[in-house]
């Protein structure tokens, strides 16, 4: 596999350092136990399901499917609130629309939710958009698109913010880069995101690096990497930080992966520190993709 380093502007490279205390030469992304599902018959269901997102209160759990009946859409965002001791029945989330929507992440307050979608008034493709969010009544506003800055011609996936919220991960095959889908990040300043520019490091390659998260306050990246996202095996890496850069990126053993399946949509699941969760069809599972969980430690 291709590894190609990127340089980035001093601003990102700065920024993307701060996200997380330096980690050593010999930093290392260790999986603890066994997966499990994540929230059986609620999140985890007969039908399939992509990369959960977590509010940072972990009062609220949001993920996407692209065959639950009863959203607006082919591929809608669905949503739980925990109930006492349980979780609410899912219910398709009010912004989702007859087009796409997807890949649901929380920025770092809890108050807005990054999402893909492809309806009209992008710029092309599945595009970056956000909604506002009211943790205590669990209402959303109306969603906007983020814009040039991080939006293109082709196609935005799974929008990542850093733990400060200074930075917004993403994936896309419609500004050049490496390979076919590759990681880029976008930084907000002066009340505004700026141009993305590919993240630096050995992250991305010559097929598609896609699905990104922080993880362990940002001294951990785990991704998604398929020679060909369409026709080829889907499988999650882990890079450790060093300085500015993401680098060693090595495949996560079977406790995750599965040979020749597809694995992917991982995020950090913030309510309970040290999980990691992920999509796909795995044994023991209950649809075509749920979602699974996993310990690890960072060290």
């Amino acid at each position: 596999m291709k590894r190609t380093a990127f340089l980035m502007p001093a601003a990102v490279m700065s920024l993307v350092a701060a996200c997380a205390t330096q980690a050593p030469r010999d930093a290392a992304f260790v999986l603890e136990g066994e997966a499990r599902l994540f929230l059986p018959g609620i999140v985890s269901s007969e039908y399939s399901e992509v990369r959960a997102a977590t509010s940072p209160d972990g009062a609220t759990v949001l993920w996407g499917s692209t065959n639950r009946p009863g959203g607006a859409g082919g591929w809608d965002i669905w949503m739980s609130r925990r109930n006492g001791d349980g979780w609410s029945a899912p219910v398709a989330v009010s912004f989702d629309s007859a087009q796409n929507d997807f890949d649901p992440a929380f920025s770092a307050d809890g108050r807005t939710v990054y999402f893909f979608s492809n309806r009209p008034g992008g710029f092309g493709g599945d595009d970056i958009w956000q909604v506002a969010f009211d943790p205590a009544s669990a209402t959303f506003g109306a969603p906007s698109n983020l814009g040039a800055a991080v939006n293109s011609a082709g196609d935005e996936w799974a929008p990542s913010p850093s733990p400060d919220g200074k930075i917004l991960l993403f994936s896309t095959n419609g500004r050049g880069g490496a390979g076919r889908h590759d990681l880029f990040a976008s930084t907000w300043r002066d009340g505004a995101w700026q141009a993305a520019q590919p993240l630096p490091g050995e992250v991305n390659g010559a097929g598609d690096d896609f699905d990104a998260a922080f993880v362990d306050d940002g001294r951990v990246l785990v991704f998604a990497r398929s020679d060909d996202v369409e026709n080829a095996p889907i499988a999650l890496w882990a890079a450790v930080r060093d300085g500015g850069r993401y680098i060693r990126p090595q495949r996560l053993d079977a406790r995750v992966n599965v040979d020749g399946g597809a694995i992917l949509g991982p995020s950090d699941d913030r309510a309970h520190p040290g999980t990691l969760l992920f999509s796909g069809l795995r044994e023991g599972g209950q649809g075509r993709a749920d979602i699974h969980a996993i310990h690890y430690l960072a060290h």
